[in-house]
């Protein structure tokens, strides 16, 4: 069935074409890169930066105003926690009373989908029983998001039209344009769950009653409670009919002005009455604020824009920004004293815009320089320019169809996802390598032009033939690294989101280029390789016209016009019968080549983009003939190092099973993680103060961090939090911070977000455009240079691209100083700058990381320990302990470890006396009524001004309430009688309480995080730490109370269950491999034989990944650049994404084992050797044949890697350890070249020993 349909596609080529026209455009359509053709649509793949891992989580969020912790604990969280458990399909339950609110987390199990849950908690809270809450409580469902859709942070700001802050605005005004304005008109943008504020005053009316007034008029609160609240009415009196035409009817009472609420009257006698003004004062103040945002030192006012579950985050930021464009023209503007006009303006400082891009644009040049890199290793090992395109187009077009099925399945388009199609290009070429090999064969090889009647096969016929010769072996390689990936889809938990993208985007790019390489490769071959005859006349206009647009490129400035003009001239001399046509294809081959080195040390410049263009030039060149060279002479050398490998099978055999032994050694005793944390060219800062700090000490410490870190010159901006959003996504305490904080990329950037170049003078200064010059303090010239005077020099480190001239022959501008080379140089000194007493070290955060992290466990540090029990004295006690023991534990950064202080907030008690009560006739409710207006005021009603909405509060002035004494002079008014001091019924004292309750499956919890130091794996730092509680424990050193246990928590937990899938996943994939080799080779010692390959390529990855720790290895400098940085050496530990590196390894070393394999049982069934010599002359024969595509496989793999490795930009970090497995592996597996044809020539030597000692003993 396979053969009969390749054959039609031959003999029908137009359906070739209209196939691969289809994958080409629908790809197109799909392709996450917002390529605009022109005349396509564009429907591209959801595009993020990294997969979504969180836990499948919902949020119920309740508000009780004014009331502690430890009241929201007691009557909120845990009676709502006990109800919520029963919800089928609950995995645990999470939750944080705070004050004024209780945020319970409950997580489902993967199985569930997310607006299931939601309507399963929906149908739990309505049908609560009428008495577990107080009165007027009720708890709210949260977005339909998770904190990883925190997308989008901005401020507004005054802005001049340059675009210069000009400030102008108050704080309130600012927080009602964002409140009724601004947060309304983002909510409508397709995608959006919420758009929360942040920062400022929210604006209320404020009635400041005087007690003294108060008692002389014997006026009670709840008279001016009353007076308030009728003050404030509207109402609507149906219809009235006038002359026929009918009018609706509005009695307008709401209040517009504080005029209005001082005029209301709260009594009246004798016609005179008594107004609220008269006993108290009427202001418009701000709100009690739990969140505080700062930027570089001023307080400014934002928002968050939160994108829904499932959306597009890259087409929700889009649809935002569009928003924001619309509205810009509808934001105020004043006119400032100073005569400028301050136009208000949304200023993001967090768009994950940026991080998705740079991330898409290094996959994209990875898999742009690995397609160069396969072009011009097929070119060198072929020598067949046809056969090279055909090739080459094969990952393209196979790549844009993964797209489409990306887009069908709803598979997102992110790092991790699309590292499964950077991984897979080795196997993908090796897929047309062996197609192509067999069919240049067949052509040149005249036994196989021929049939065995001597009529000579069509060019159709003889790529049928080839095509149908290794089809089986391809479909046999192929599926056995799609079926390998199979476990991959099993993972669960956050590694199973992580990689199961991967294991399908690798799935579908092997299918896509088996379709290609099967299906639209012999269809074309055939029409390549067919002899024309074109007649010489149209071939000169031909060549004329390719060297005359050659001519146009160049004059245009495209360099690449050269290549076409010597293509085009090569033709022209072979036509004239200048050269000849062997020399032709020489030249031709030369020409691509040279092309390819240009454009690869254009566009990868492994030397930095610092270096020119001629020294990256020659370290292409080095690198990739030298490896190519390599391999060439290991070719040309292969028969008789395989005929010594044959007469010496033993000592051959020492190698592989040293090279086996050393990888197991090297396994045991390598570091483990769970994955490597991605680059988001970003850092969260998240100290916290101290527990009793209030919301002005907490103001001033938020902006001497923000300042400190602003004074840092690598830093582009900073802005800093304290507390929380209006979300219920965010929980956060008033002493928790949270800077956000971006730094500049290492090379200026232009608007479009690529390293730009730009104008320098004769000295190397750069040139401004207002006609200054700049030091880069990167170049040898002092800054303090006397040469250049003062005046004319401007700041290195104030500079923007728009200040530089840009220019394609200048240089590049670098931002950061000579001594930081990495963004952890940056983190390291933002620690130094940010170190205040009375604040909290904190573990190396980013945004998106942070977010996945107190998803998954509740706490803000990658590593932690959870401290459970029924005490939260006890719980903290016990916490501090720890503290000090893991302080003492081996790579455990010191000054990272932080035990929650639990109850450290200071409670002011006031203790109803109730026998006072008694005494005077006064109820427990009129004394908390009145503590609850007088000290934290009572919202009593709402004004309706517009679209605009304020509260309005009733209280005592500030002045009243400031400390105990104050509140003990508090009126409390008695019936038949004259009002009585407070001080006179209730107690007053202080205690320490808690400042957060948390609880888990209503246990409470607290937490002890920690950090590692860097060069240490996570687990061995997580095992060192369990190993010295242990033994503190078991020396009495330690003492666990009763009720109270512990357990290590964070992405430790993710490792451990990562650890147990693999340990399941990675063997389950080794033996669908070895089934799938049986079921071809239909023996389990040939199967053997190949699987012997993948054991040492297996062993070589994990020698790669010592050697990469090792600080000798590769320690040289080539042009200046040391080999150890420009390949990103450093200690690699065992994590999911090496593992993954290794999963691919197996499937493409098994490739190389199933093709030699295959000739060697063709060879030997075909020749049947009778002797020893005629069996090793069978399996030399049959090596040799299959020698070149394997090679072609593995240095393609290797190269095509190459700019992986070397690769710094924004997703690197999780594609290099994949990489560098499979590069290991690679290189070591030129040993099975060797491995399969000797033990395939031992077992058939040692069944020929048999038949023979069988034969003598029969014989006698």
């Amino acid at each position: 069935m396979l053969n009969k349909a390749i054959k039609f596609l031959i003999e029908n080529k137009l359906v070739a074409v209209l196939m691969l026209t289809l994958f080409v455009g629908w790809g197109i359509v799909n392709a996450p890169f917002g390529w605009d053709t022109g005349f396509l649509p564009s429907d591209p793949v959801a595009v993020d930066a990294i997969p979504d891992i969180g836990e499948n989580q919902q949020i119920v969020f309740t508000k009780w105003q004014g009331r502690s912790p430890q009241d929201i604990e007691d009557q909120i969280t845990y009676p709502l926690t006990t109800s919520l458990l029963g919800i089928p399909g609950v995995k645990t339950i999470r939750s944080s009373s705070m004050f004024g609110f209780s945020s319970i987390y409950i997580i489902f199990e993967e199985d569930k989908e997310f607006y299931w849950s939601r309507s399963r908690i929906l149908e739990k809270l309505n049908s609560l029983p009428a008495n577990l809450l107080p009165d007027g409580v009720n708890p709210s469902l949260g977005p339909d998001a998770t904190g990883l859709g925190q997308i989008y942070w901005y401020t507004l700001e005054g802005r001049d039209e340059k675009g210069n802050v000009t400030g102008g605005w108050d704080l309130q005004e600012l927080r009602s344009i964002q409140d009724y304005y601004v947060k309304y008109a983002l909510s409508g943008a397709s995608g959006v769950s919420e758009v929360a504020s942040i920062g400022g005053y929210v604006q209320e009316y404020q009635v400041d009653v005087d007690p003294e007034k108060m008692r002389q008029y014997k006026i009670g609160l709840n008279q001016i409670v009353k007076a308030v609240k009728e003050s404030n009415q509207d109402i609507g009196a149906q219809t009235l009919e006038i002359n026929q035409a009918e009018y609706l009817v509005r009695g307008l009472g709401y209040i517009k002005s504080i005029a209005d609420l001082e005029n209301a009257v709260v009594a009246s006698e004798n016609f005179t009455s008594l107004r609220i003004k008269d006993v108290a004062k009427v202001h418009l103040g701000p709100q009690a604020r739990r969140g505080i945002l700062d930027k570089e030192g001023a307080e400014v006012v934002g928002g968050v824009v939160v994108a829904r579950y499932g959306a597009n985050p890259m087409e929700v930021i889009n649809n935002v920004k569009a928003k924001i464009e619309e509205l810009k023209g509808g934001l105020p503007s004043k006119v400032l004293a100073d005569g400028r006009t301050s136009q208000l303006t949304v200023v993001p400082f967090y768009d994950r815009t940026e991080l998705i891009e740079e991330t898409l644009d290094t996959l994209s040049e990875a898999l742009t320089l690995e397609i160069l890199i396969t072009i011009l290793v097929i070119i060198i090992m072929l020598f067949n320019l046809r056969a090279s395109i055909l090739i080459s187009g094969l990952l393209p077009v196979a790549v844009l169809m993964v797209f489409v099925t990306m887009k069908i399945f709803n598979v997102d388009a992110n790092i991790v996802a699309l590292s499964g199609i950077a991984i897979a290009i080795g196997t993908m070429v090796d897929v047309g390598v062996i197609l192509a090999e067999n069919m240049i064969r067949h052509m040149d090889d005249e036994k196989l032009r021929f049939s065995e009647s001597g009529v000579e096969f069509t060019t159709n016929e003889i790529i049928y033939n080839a095509t149908a010769e290794v089809s089986g072996a391809i479909l046999t390689a192929v599926l056995t690294t799609i079926i390998s990936f199979v476990p991959v889809f099993t993972m669960i938990g956050a590694e199973g989101k992580l990689f199961r993208p991967l294991a399908f985007t690798k799935t579908m790019a092997l299918s896509a280029s088996l379709v290609i390489a099967l299906f639209i490769i012999p269809p074309l071959a055939a029409y390549l390789f067919k002899k024309k005859n074109i007649k010489n006349s149209f071939n000169y206009v031909l060549n004329i016209s390719l060297i005359a647009v050659g001519l146009f490129a160049i004059i245009y400035g495209y360099w690449l016009g050269l290549i076409l003009i010597a293509f085009g001239s090569t033709a022209l001399l072979t036509l004239r019968n200048t050269l000849s046509r062997k020399r032709a294809n020489l030249i031709n081959i030369i020409i691509a080549s040279a092309a390819i080195v240009v454009l690869l040390a254009t566009y990868w410049r492994p030397l930095g983009f610092d270096r020119s263009i001629l020294i990256n030039l020659i370290f292409v060149a080095v690198i990739c003939f030298g490896i190519l060279g390599i391999f060439s002479v290991l070719r040309r050398y292969y028969g008789q190092i395989l005929r010594w490998a044959l007469a010496n099978k033993l000592l051959f055999l020492v190698i592989p099973t040293a090279v086996l032994l050393s990888g197991v050694w090297i396994m045991n005793n390598t570091g483990k993680e769970f994955m490597p944390s991605l680059n988001e060219g970003s850092f969260l800062l998240m100290p916290t103060s101290l527990p009793h700090a209030g919301a002005e000490e907490n103001k001033r410490v938020l902006q001497q961090l923000d300042m400190a870190v602003a004074s840092i010159p690598e830093i582009e901006t900073v802005v800093g939090k304290s507390g929380r959003t209006e979300s219920a996504l965010d929980p956060a305490p008033l002493s928790m911070y949270e800077n956000m904080i971006q730094y500049k990329s290492e090379y200026m950037r232009n608007k479009d977000g690529e390293r730009q170049r730009y104008k320098v003078d004769a000295n190397g200064l750069f040139i401004t455009k207002g006609g200054l010059l700049v030091i880069n303090p990167n170049t040898d010239i002092a800054a303090d240079n006397k040469e250049y005077d003062a005046s004319k020099l401007r700041d290195p480190f104030n500079i923007e691209d728009k200040h530089l001239v840009q220019d394609e022959d200048g240089e590049y501008y670098r931002n950061w100083r000579p001594d930081i080379n990495s963004p952890d140089d940056i983190w390291n000194e933002i620690v130094r700058v940010t170190k205040l007493p009375g604040v909290t070290s904190a573990p190396k955060l980013q945004p998106i990381e942070t977010r996945l992290v107190m998803l998954q466990t509740g706490m803000r540090a990658p590593m932690g320990i959870k401290v459970k029990g029924q005490d939260l004295a006890q719980i903290e006690a016990f916490g501090l302990r720890l503290e000090d023991i893991i302080k003492q534990a081996e790579g455990v950064k010191e000054q990272a470890v932080f035990a929650d202080r639990i109850v450290g907030k200071p409670y002011l008690l006031i203790d109803i006396k109730r026998e006072q009560l008694v005494r005077y006739g006064i109820s427990v409710m009129d004394v908390q009524q009145i503590l609850q207006v007088a000290v934290g005021g009572m919202p009593l009603t709402q004004t309706v001004e517009g679209r605009e909405r304020y509260g309005v509060r009733v209280r005592y002035p500030r002045e009243l309430r400031s400390n105990p004494d104050d509140l003990k002079k508090i009126y409390v008014p008695v019936e038949n009688g004259s009002p009585i001091p407070l001080g006179e019924l209730v107690d007053i004292r202080y205690e320490k309480g808690p400042q957060v309750i948390k609880s888990e499956d209503t246990f409470l919890i607290g937490y002890v995080l920690f950090d590692k130091l860097d060069g240490f794996a996570e687990v061995d730092v997580v095992e060192n730490a369990q190993a010295l509680i242990q033994q503190k424990i078991a020396t009495g050193d330690l003492i666990v109370p009763k009720g109270i246990s512990y357990q290590f928590t964070g992405t430790y937990e993710n490792q451990l269950r990562a650890e147990e899938t693999l340990s399941v996943v990675v063997p389950l994939a080794l033996i669908i491999i070895f089934l799938i080799l049986y079921f071809q080779f239909k023996s389990v010692g040939t199967s053997l034989m190949v699987f012997s390959g993948i054991t040492v390529a297996f062993a070589g990855g994990f020698i790669m990944i010592w050697l990469y720790g090792q600080d000798w290895f590769f320690n040289f400098s080539f042009f200046g650049e040391n080999m150890r940085d420009l390949f990103n050496m450093k200690t690699i530990n065992l994590s999911v994404a090496v593992w993954v590196g290794f999963i691919a390894l197996f499937g493409i070393a098994t490739d190389d084992g199933v093709v030699m394999a295959t000739y060697l049982k063709q060879t030997f069934d075909r020749e049947k050797p009778v002797d020893v010599k005629g069996i090793r002359h069978a399996a030399l024969e049959a090596a040799q044949q299959r020698i070149r595509p394997c090679l072609m496989t593995t240095v393609t793999t290797i190269l095509a890697l190459l700019p992986v490795l070397t690769s710094t930009g924004k997703g690197s970090d999780i594609m290099i350890p994949m990489a560098i497995p499979i590069f290991g592996g690679m290189v070591i597996d030129i040993t099975s070249y060797f491995l399969v044809p000797v033990l395939y020539s031992w077992r058939e030597e040692f069944f020929l020993s048999r038949k023979q000692r069988a034969e003598v003993k029969s014989f006698k």
